[in-house]
């Protein structure tokens, strides 16, 4: 799959300079107060959804009147911290294997796929890669190569699967990789980009690796904070899909599974469309 870019730029010039982390009460920033006896809605999210859901809850409050709290995270951090016993009752992660494992443990719905991603390298001005050159750049020895953190993050997990893929084409490419990756993103002790900045547009700006591996979306958005960055799409014997899932509480209020509802219908399909997630 790939996220169709062509309209994004302008998209995620209003809604992706931010950070990966965080938590937004978009009541908040709504620009009038809607009076609701309804209790606050809290929603987990993949910390790439954060320019679509803040968005999205916003045109949401304002047609409902129900107050969303929006928190913002690595999904694997986040399921712990659910785990630990925060109060989430709707969770939407990065992939589906996060909510399963709720699941499993019971109190949670079984999830369902709400919009896809998939995987794309952002480089730095001073190399000239393209879809047919992105892994050899990758491989040569003077490319500082950064990553998200397996386990913690989706797109770690992602990441190392493309990397299981590219060693399918060039044997022994699996250990160089691996070896020089540099997980600088998705970790409780990751480095955290001041306030008004993006996890990836920071990264690459502050010179930390040469490309970063990251969702297609997060690359367009570091570029549009970034211009003089790049986004490479790998070729489809590298392409890696994300499919996002999404869980509701067993026993929550109605209200999350309306706004879990909510996601999954044309009016929110359309913003995800217009960031370049894909159809689920």
């Amino acid at each position: 799959m790939r996220a169709p870019f062509a309209s994004l730029a302008l998209a995620v010039l209003v809604l992706s300079a931010c950070s990966s982390t965080g938590t937004a009460t978009v009541s908040a920033a709504a620009p009038t107060v809607v009076t609701t006896t309804e209790p606050v809605l809290q929603v987990y999210a993949a910390g790439s959804l954060r320019g679509a859901l803040t968005a999205i809850a916003k045109d949401y409050e304002a047609r409902t009147g129900q107050k969303v709290v929006l928190t913002f995270g690595a999904s694997g951090l986040l399921r712990e911290r659910i785990e630990a016993g925060e109060g989430a009752q709707v969770f939407a992660s990065a992939d589906t294997d996060h909510p399963q494992r709720l699941v499993r443990q019971g109190g949670w719905q079984e999830p369902k796929v709400f919009v896809r991603n998939s995987l794309c390298a952002l480089t730095s001005d001073k190399l000239n890669a393209t879809p047919a050159t992105v892994l050899g750049t990758m491989l040569l020895p003077g490319v500082r190569l950064g990553t998200s953190t397996p386990k913690s993050d989706p797109s770690g997990d992602y990441t190392w699967a493309l990397f299981e893929k590219a060693n399918g084409l060039q044997p022994g490419t699996y250990a160089t990789l691996n070896a020089k990756a540099q997980k600088l993103a998705g970790a409780t002790d990751s480095p955290k980009p001041p306030d008004s900045r993006g996890t990836y547009a920071w990264i690459m700006d502050t010179d930390q690796v040469d490309i970063f591996i990251t969702y297609c979306t997060n690359a367009v958005a570091a570029q549009a904070e970034v211009p003089r960055l790049k986004v490479v799409q790998f070729p489809p014997a590298l392409s890696v899909g994300a499919a996002y899932g999404l869980t509701v509480r067993q026993g929550a209020p109605a209200a999350a599974s309306a706004f879990a509802a909510a996601l999954l219908a044309p009016p929110a399909q359309a913003v995800f469309s217009r960031l370049g997630f894909g159809a689920p």
